[in-house]
């Protein structure tokens, strides 16, 4: 009831600006008597995955709290994991405003966000100063204008700095909002990225005396025969996890509603069935041989389910977060 509230006054706002005060509020109610307002007591629902103790299975998704500013506030509202993120080497303003559309018939969301975010460095210190007791993934990216055949650079950048402090790294080369990022989802250059990062992952795992999980985003608009040869290369480089799925390009059950047409990424309900497709798929070709994080309209206890049926180990959520607040957490931990 309380979170329905909010919620009406929030819609009234723009969008960014609407998110804007929500992780201003986060930060300003950590470690006061207001956390009550969303801090959340929930069963343990313990899970291993990745070589790592999650307490239960549903995370938040990258791209809420891409500095690592709220990570105490997501922990006490229950979260399993949550990823921050997605950063990248140096800060960077993103895409032009307004970039942040709801289509709220469809429960859905438009972003052109364009990685945003006050760089690695920043991030690294809000992370060294939070305290919390999930698992805490880290998701990477490259600065929009680093050419495409030198985006590796940014990738190792990032992992770099971010391995001491990250329980996973996500590895995002699916985000449809940076120029030619996708590209590195295929063939050659998705083998020699992996490829790259392992032989990091090694380097930095001896440096620091811990191992920390890889697992790679990718986007719910691929061919089966594009998803076989990502599970190869997966397979191959032995990395530790895959997310599925970013956000789609496809505009088929949104068309015709009020910001349908924008440009951008599409989360929520829309994407729903395609991303659970995608697990599915992935699943198949995987044959167990490393974990599924099942991401993509997760709005309920059911929606939850039906990832995790797919094959998902993990799940996560973000516009379902939006729409239905921190009970959709307790929902789905409680039923799950």
């Amino acid at each position: 009831m309380l979170y329905r509230l909010a919620r009406t006054g929030f819609f009234q706002l723009d969008a960014e600006k609407a998110h804007d005060l929500a992780i201003q509020n986060f930060k300003r109610f950590t470690g006061t008597p207001l956390d009550l307002l969303y801090r959340q007591q929930l069963p343990h629902r313990p899970v291993e995955c990745m070589g790592l103790s999650f307490r239960n299975p549903v995370g938040l998704a990258a791209g809420l709290d891409k500095n690592g500013e709220c990570i105490e506030a997501f922990d006490a509202m229950g979260f399993g994991f949550v990823e921050v993120g997605t950063v990248t080497p140096r800060p960077q303003a993103g895409n032009d405003k307004p970039r942040l559309f709801r289509l709220v018939e469809a429960e859905g969301i438009i972003n052109r966000m364009g990685f945003n975010n006050l760089g690695v460095d920043h991030l690294v210190e809000n992370v060294k100063k939070a305290k919390y007791s999930c698992v805490l993934g880290i998701n990477i990216g490259k600065n929009k204008d680093t050419p495409i055949e030198k985006g590796a650079e940014d990738y190792l950048i990032c992992m770099e700095k971010v391995y001491e402090h990250a329980g996973y790294i996500a590895v995002n080369i699916s985000s449809p909002n940076t120029p030619g990022l996708r590209s590195l989802q295929y063939g050659e250059a998705l083998d020699e990225l992996l490829s790259e990062l392992k032989t990091k992952q090694a380097d930095l795992a001896e440096k620091f005396g811990k191992y920390v999980p890889l697992a790679l985003k990718i986007a719910p608009d691929l061919s089966n025969d594009e998803i076989t040869q990502i599970c190869e290369s997966l397979i191959k480089n032995k990395i530790d996890g895959v997310i599925a799925t970013n956000t789609t390009l496809d505009r088929t059950i949104v068309e015709g509603m009020k910001h349908g047409n924008e440009a951008g990424g599409l989360s929520g309900r829309p994407v729903q069935s395609r991303s659970t497709e995608v697990v599915r798929r992935l699943h198949e070709e995987l044959r167990g041989q490393l974990p599924i994080i099942g991401v993509g309209g997760i709005d309920s206890y059911v929606a939850a389910k039906e990832k995790m049926m797919a094959g998902a180990e993990l799940v996560q959520v973000y516009s379902g977060f939006i729409y239905h607040g921190p009970a959709l957490v307790k929902d789905i931990v409680k039923n799950i």
